[in-house]
């Protein structure tokens, strides 16, 4: 079994998983975003490419690249694991794969995790006339993105971040930070004030290669929170009264789940698995989860986004792309001198996307598994 391979940048990515596409044989689809090019000039494009039988029964999908620069690791996942190792055309009967390459291309590119707006695409899939506004969120936007700033200052960063975590806790902390805000625009965790192109696409996506199938099972891939390497498969849905428990059997003792107080995550508001459970058709079952693979402490990381958004206000996307800041938020979500850490990200996504299989392979029509 030969090493995945963790690309350098975007166009090598989208370079390897078009090819491997191209040689699996798979179904493929383009979508360019319009009126932006990467730092390189080339195309930014949301890819899709399918396996399997034209009308699949059942359905894995697998999705990178949401948060932008976290598709290092999701496109190494999709490219090396999926379709250079076959694992794609081993599903069973009735079963297709569609893989869901870079859905946010421009955060992918310019190595960050929000879109060409600042918007953070898994807050996005909301009602945006009525948005889910986290009022705790307005309390720490100033500490995040300080106003005004004319340089970076790691050190008093980190200490403004050490007393507001101490008079906060961490958890309040992290659920005031992370679970999405309507308000700042160029604050942290925004989910903007419409409908993303991203969401758009996924959308289409949904309703002409998703929506069909009796039973999907969905893979959003992640980097970025708990334990160094760790996969930790965190549910995300399914409406049926099953899909918890069916989870549960797929994934083992590993699952989580935000609203019980069991993952790494706490929750949140308008992520990618919510346009796939509205698209379904009636009778349809989701199980759905994010497979989130630990890099750095809560702290680093935070710290690693509270630089990326200063730079990009202060910073022409060309010019920030290249700046020395950018090394805080790569080594946060695809550290890339770690093969440790690489080689059990491949491991594990290698178990996932296996337990995923065979839980479609044992769920009969009209049951509840």
């Amino acid at each position: 079994m030969a090493d995945v391979v963790f690309p350098s940048d975007y166009s090598q990515a989208r370079g390897d998983f078009l090819r491997a596409a191209e040689a699996a044989g798979a179904r493929r689809r383009t979508y360019a975003l319009p009126g932006h090019r990467g730092p390189d000039g080339g195309e930014l494009c949301v890819d899709t490419a399918y396996v399997g039988p034209p009308d699949p029964e059942k359905l894995l999908v697998t999705v990178s690249g949401t948060h932008g620069i976290e598709g290092f690791c999701g496109s190494a996942c999709q490219t090396g694991i999926l379709l250079r190792e076959g694992v794609a055309r081993e599903a069973g009967p009735r079963t297709g794969v569609l893989l869901v390459h870079a859905l946010n291309p421009y955060g992918f590119a310019y190595l960050r995790r929000v879109n060409e707006d600042n918007v953070d695409l898994n807050r996005n899939f909301v009602d945006h006339g009525a948005p889910p506004h986290n009022d705790a969120y307005d309390a720490v936007h100033a500490t995040l993105v300080p106003p005004g700033s004319p340089a970076f200052s790691p050190h008093e960063l980190v200490a403004d971040l050490t007393v507001l975590r101490e008079r906060l806790g961490p958890q309040t902390l992290q659920e005031a930070v992370t679970r999405g805000q309507y308000r700042h625009a160029d604050g942290l965790f925004y989910g903007g004030l419409r409908p993303t192109w991203s969401r758009r696409v996924f959308q289409a996506v949904v309703a002409e290669q998703i929506a069909g199938a009796a039973h999907v099972a969905y893979i959003d891939l992640h980097t970025g929170l708990g334990e160094r390497g760790v996969g930790e498969p965190i549910f995300r849905g399914g409406r049926d009264a099953h899909a918890h428990e069916r989870a549960r059997r797929w994934y083992g003792d590993a699952l989580t789940a935000s609203e019980l107080g069991t993952s790494s995550s706490t929750p949140i508001v308008g992520n990618t698995a919510t346009a796939v459970a509205d698209g379904l058709g009636p009778g349809s079952r989701l199980t759905a989860i994010t497979l989130e693979f630990g890099t750095q402490p809560g702290p680093e990381v935070l710290l690693a986004l509270c630089a990326d958004a200063w730079l990009h206000r202060h910073s022409s996307p060309a010019e920030a792309v290249g700046s020395e800041l950018k090394q805080l938020i790569r080594a946060a979500f695809c550290p890339a001198d770690d093969a440790t850490w690489r080689e059990r990200v491949s491991r594990r996504a290698r178990e996932v996307f296996g337990q995923a299989l065979a839980g479609l392979a044992d769920a009969k029509p009209g049951d509840a598994g």
